[in-house]
């Protein structure tokens, strides 16, 4: 089978790393997957066009808004596969509910990774509850064995010839949504107090004019480094070395970084919102956290007791 899958393919995002990886499967079950960027086209009758040119037996598409609205009307049968702000964000948007409600209307299925987001898309497409399936994200961790921590360090000043260094990763592209700003007075605080605590944001710049924000902000706050893009090997190999993965978004569908850092046995804190709650079972498989107020102990007490880190500087989210 000839298969087209729409995404938004910016590089080092969520979604086009889950593209990558549906597309890997696909090839791999014998069927021919061609990824197309969702961005690029503005209308379905570009895709209508597309699909008939190349000669797709069916197509997928990732988000039910920026991928399926152009699946509108399609010749040729597809498939939705929820990305997380469709459900949780879009939906809030009068017209953008109305085009979901008709994509969903239209496929022949709809993927949720989690029972929250099935029941969060029936819930406002109830007549579609039935061909909405759920299917948890596979992923697959590959650390490049030749990255060079210590380069990495040293290019985000921070200090390598120290015996105790903690450094936190914060893995998203720069949007609100994401929320890269929730944790960085807290953290800067905290480096006050113990220079060995770091916070390292790092993702692609997907928003300008936030990313302007979030630059000026990090200026500010010492401990915490806005740091450059990395090959997904690398990254990997960074987390793996890393002290913990934060998450600090105020909507998630299923966080392909959460579930990596725990590939690679790194502790988790994430914001406590059900895309996390989802797979994060608070202080047995990583901690959830529900405020940006950390008091002089929690952290560390709470880090010990939910992931056998006894040795953590003493600071933690409070309101879990």
């Amino acid at each position: 089978m000839r298969l087209l899958l729409l995404a938004c393919l910016r590089a080092q995002t969520g979604n086009a790393t889950t593209a990558a990886r549906i597309q890997s499967h696909l090839h791999a079950a014998g069927h021919i997957c061609v990824l197309k960027d969702a961005f690029l086209y503005e209308s379905p009758a570009e895709i209508a066009d597309l699909t008939s040119t190349d000669k797709f037996d069916a197509a997928l598409a990732i988000h039910l808004y920026k991928g399926g609205r152009l699946l509108q009307g399609s010749r040729i049968p597809f498939g939705i596969i929820f990305g997380g702000t469709d459900v949780n964000e879009d939906v809030k948007s009068e017209e953008k509910h109305r085009v979901m409600g008709a994509v969903l209307e239209e496929a022949r299925f709809a993927v949720a990774f989690t029972v929250e987001m099935k029941e969060l898309a029936a819930a406002e497409w109830p007549e579609a509850r039935k061909k909405i399936y759920v299917q948890t994200q596979g992923i697959k961790t590959t650390p490049s064995e030749t990255f060079d921590w210590y380069r990495f360090l040293e290019r985000a000043d921070i200090p390598t010839d120290t015996d105790r260094l903690y450094l936190f990763l914060l893995i998203c592209g720069l949007r609100r949504v994401k929320d890269p700003l929730y944790l960085v007075e807290v953290f800067s605080d905290w480096h006050r107090k113990d220079p060995s605590v770091h916070l390292g944001i790092i993702g692609p710049a997907v928003d300008p004019l936030f990313t302007r924000e979030v630059k000026e902000k990090v200026k500010r706050a010492p401990g915490v480094h806005l740091l450059q893009e990395l090959p997904q090997d690398d990254l990997h190999a960074a987390v793996k070395r890393c002290f913990a993965l934060v998450n600090s978004s105020t909507s998630e569908g299923m966080s392909a970084a959460i579930l990596e850092a725990m590939d690679l046995d790194v502790p988790v804190l994430a914001r406590n919102i059900p895309g996390n709650a989802a797979i994060i079972k608070h202080k047995e498989t990583g901690l959830l956290f529900s405020n940006p107020q950390f008091s002089e102990l929690g952290l560390g007490v709470s880090l010990a007791e939910g992931l056998c880190c006894s040795d953590l500087p003493a600071t933690c989210c409070t309101g879990a």
